[in-house]
């Protein structure tokens, strides 16, 4: 494994019914390609040594002993070779016939999974050919086979799997103490009960299907979204091979399909009904997988009893990761980017909307800026009054330039507050400040933290009092990066009477007026929205330059958002190391950042994350957004004073 990832593949080789000759010889072309690849698993389709359509030839002596030595063979072949394979034949267990998955690699077999649940209905018939695993008497088999000629070895050994007993069951769970998986075949996913359950429950995070599904009309939607279903409930890696080019067609046509999956999140598939062998290939990330389960109070296992562990290790490989990490995690992808944007944009005017109800408050009081923060919380403002059928000039938008102000923010602010209809007050703070400044002796020359302070908690004030003398609700617009890196005045613009942006990151925030902006029918605040958009990120408490323009951009100070959001997201969602960040960061961020800039941007998101928890411990409420978030109350419990030490050691170490 490469930092949790454990590269997977789904093959589907052509074959021939009946063939395990050539069968084997397409299986091992594979294998040896997948290992060049760093694939360390890799599933064939069920029954794929024999092929699955061999009707009543299952009964042949000659079948069943040729799919035994070509096992035997593909074992000996693949004894150089670093990949853990899963292949598919017939096996006599006693007097019966059972559907079995062989676990084999390096030199032996781990062990044999028979198949459950035997389809007997439509186009099947395998109770005719099978017995089903509930019917084994032990949990051990008696393997022995004559090895077929060799294929590609001129003088073949006599290999360590033969003649000796191996697991027979379907209560096999393989691995190491990181990696577990397990193994089902086909139907015994369509059941009302799979395996899978009680597998990953016992502790399996990755299930391999050996499957031979026929195409229908229509059934590739249903098949693709029980797979996704069943890795998502179980929070497991899914592996599904289905056969495909050369089964025979006498009844039923098979598409080649395969596809993996990670916690119900498609990561790569086949083509179906391609008329050559594939390979999909994907990382899936077992560290993700863990994370999600140990928050998970809901995912206990007691599925145990009878369970077999069979021992494989996964060493640490340097395999190249094939998998997109992708840049931004909190933003949703494109392909349902506006029903999400709904969705979120819906659940803040929903939290407005209940604190409005429940205090009976009729107006809402909140700063405008002229910046993206601000710019979401009038937005939410506005639409959660017209949901209540209360007058947007209930809302009282309050613009208060200082000595950082610009005109283009200014000007944005007010423009952006007339075009929704709302109040608007204008309060220059820069006279109250200068008086605040002589009453404390301070220098006003002198542009420190009690400088840019001074201005965040006088426009506070501001907006307090005049809820007060309106009787109306402080809206705050800090938004979730902000609290993450503690970018925020303490009991200025930190506190307010409802934050309705406290769940939404940096980046989406921008994303999210994007999207308000593209489906809002007024031009003239769309054209505001968009001008918006496009000005710096920036606290505007330093004075501004000769022309007007913003001296005090916020990324160059704490570092660009888009990094701190990436490094927000695996340090809460998952737990994950600051060496597995950085490792993912590279990938992610290629071409963008290099890998010092990076550390030392990790290096200011620790420092900060740790020690401004003190201003979390005490936020006011706000909608949750999605699955992070920082709410004391909610989601994030951290003591104020808790050490960073071990976190910024373990970064000294990736220089």
């Amino acid at each position: 494994m490469n930092h949790g990832f454990l590269k997977v593949a789904a093959a589907i080789p052509e074959v021939r019914v009946a063939d395990c000759k050539f069968n084997s010889a397409k299986m091992l072309k594979i294998i040896e390609e997948a290992d060049a690849l760093g694939v360390e698993t890799i599933c064939f389709p069920e029954l794929a040594i024999t092929s699955y359509t061999c009707g009543d030839l299952f009964f042949q002596d000659l079948l069943l002993e040729s799919a035994k030595a070509a096992l035997a063979g593909l074992v000996e072949d693949t004894s150089e070779r670093k990949i853990i394979c899963i292949a598919g034949l017939p096996l006599m267990h006693g007097d019966r016939i059972f559907n079995v998955a062989a676990v084999f690699g390096r030199g032996q077999i781990y062990g044999f999974v028979p198949k459950t649940y035997l389809p007997n209905y439509g186009e099947y018939y395998e109770k005719r050919w099978f017995s089903s695993a509930k019917d084994i008497v032990g949990s051990e088999i008696y393997f022995d086979a004559q090895l077929p000629e060799p294929v590609s070895r001129t003088q073949a050994r006599f290999p360590s799997c033969l003649k000796k007993s191996y697991p027979f069951t379907p209560r096999i769970i393989f691995g190491d103490s990181k990696v577990k998986f397990a193994v089902e075949i086909c139907e015994d996913l369509w059941a009302a009960n799979p395996p899978s359950a009680g597998h990953c429950t016992a502790g399996a995070n990755i299930i391999f299907n050996p499957s031979a599904s026929n195409e229908l009309a229509g059934k590739h939607r249903y098949r693709q979204a029980l797979v996704g279903q069943q890795s998502a409930r179980c929070m497991a890696g899914y592996v599904y091979s289905g056969s495909g080019w050369g089964e025979s067609t006498t009844d039923t046509v098979f598409s080649g399909n395969a596809m993996i999956f990670e916690n119900g999140v498609l990561l790569n598939e086949a083509e179906r009904f391609s008329f050559s062998e594939q390979t999909v290939v994907a990382d899936i990330d077992t560290d993700r997988l863990r994370s999600l389960r140990m928050k998970n109070t809901s995912f206990t296992g007691s599925d145990n009893e009878d369970r077999i562990f069979v021992p494989i290790d996964f060493p640490e490989r340097d395999a190249e990761i094939s998998r997109r990490i992708d840049p931004k995690p909190f933003v949703p992808n494109p392909g349902n980017a506006g029903e999400s944007f709904g969705e979120i944009f819906s659940i803040q005017i929903g939290g407005l909307a209940k604190r409005i109800v429940h205090t009976g408050i009729q107006k809402l009081v909140i700063g405008v800026s002229g910046g993206l923060d601000s710019t979401l919380a009038l937005l939410v403002c506005a639409k959660t009054c017209d949901k209540l059928n209360i007058p947007r000039g209930n809302i009282v938008g309050i613009t208060m330039p200082g000595f950082g102000t610009t005109l283009r923010t200014c000007s944005n602010a007010g423009a952006l507050m007339k075009g929704l209809g709302i109040a608007v007050r204008k309060i220059d703070i820069t006279g109250a400040c200068m008086r605040h400044f002589e009453d404390i002796g301070h220098n006003p020359d002198t542009h420190d933290v009690t400088y840019e302070n001074t201005q965040a908690r006088e426009r506070t004030k501001i907006l307090m009092d005049i809820a007060n003398q309106c009787s109306g609700l402080v809206v705050g617009t800090g938004d979730l990066s902000e609290l993450a890196l503690g970018w925020a005045t303490y009991n200025g613009d930190h506190m307010s009477m409802y934050a309705v942006n406290a769940g939404v990151p940096k980046t989406l925030v921008r994303h999210l007026v994007a999207w308000i902006a593209d489906t809002l029918d007024g031009e003239k605040v769309r054209d505001i929205l968009n001008d918006i958009l496009d000005t710096p990120v920036s606290p505007e408490l330093l004075p501004t330059g000769e022309k007007q323009e913003i001296t005090q951009a916020t990324e160059k100070i704490v570092g660009p958002y888009e990094l701190h959001d990436f490094f927000l997201y695996y340090v809460l969602r998952l737990g994950y190391s600051p060496s597995k960040i950085f490792f993912m960061a590279k990938i992610a961020f290629a071409g963008i950042y290099d890998d010092n800039t990076i550390i030392e941007w990790m290096k200011v998101f620790y420092r900060r994350f740790f020690t401004q928890q003190f201003k979390r411990s005490c936020l006011p409420d706000g909608p949750k957004i999605g699955s992070v978030n920082l709410s004391p109350r909610g989601d994030w419990r951290m003591p104020s004073d808790a050490s960073y030490d071990m976190w910024m050691n373990e970064l000294s170490k990736l220089r």
